[in-house]
């Protein structure tokens, strides 16, 4: 394999698994199969292409593809991408647990507020510059230490001589 292949294949795979942690499950499948398309399947690093291309189908809701591609690895000559497949396979095969309603939350659609219409925009303005006032002013009044009690309240004191007389009665006892 050339260095420029190497390139393009390293350029691609990361590219990919950026992607897929960013959450775009399509971009990442496009990258992934371009850089197993790249790489030769059979080696480890290819396998571990393969194994991030499963979970990224399995992401964009291509199960079938994702469990042909685990059936491949599963029979892969890296016993680790070839364990790793196996287990892929095994999830992916599982069957889907039924959950009642009650334990589901709905999040509702945002995509249909306009994000131009000032009304759904509630003071998100005016707590930021709120906000900014109070950091400027805390900044810029001196703390008067004149006004600061520098009294000693001699709670210390006290806890010093419970914890010494709890520590001589244990002592005293034999504990």
């Amino acid at each position: 394999m050339s260095s420029d292949n190497k390139e393009k294949f390293r350029i691609e795979y990361q590219a990919g698994k950026a992607a897929f942690e960013r959450g775009e499950y399509r971009a990442s499948v496009k990258h992934l199969e371009a850089a197993s398309a790249l790489m030769n399947r059979t080696s480890r690093l290819g396998g571990e292409a393969q194994i991030w291309l499963v979970t990224a189908y399995e992401a964009a809701g291509q199960t079938a593809d994702a469990i042909a591609l685990c059936e491949k690895l599963s029979r892969h000559p890296d016993p680790e991408t070839q364990k790793q497949g196996k287990r892929l396979l095994y999830i992916l095969k599982a069957p889907q647990l039924k959950r009642p309603a009650e334990w589901m939350t709905q999040i509702p659609d945002m995509g249909a507020i306009a994000e131009s219409d000032p009304k759904d925009r509630r003071g998100s303005v005016k707590v930021a510059t709120s906000n900014r006032k109070t950091k400027e002013q805390l900044e810029l009044e001196p703390i008067d230490l004149s006004q600061v009690n520098t009294k000693d309240n001699r709670f210390i004191w006290v806890a010093l001589i419970v914890i010494s007389l709890t520590v001589a009665g244990l002592i005293w006892l034999g504990v």
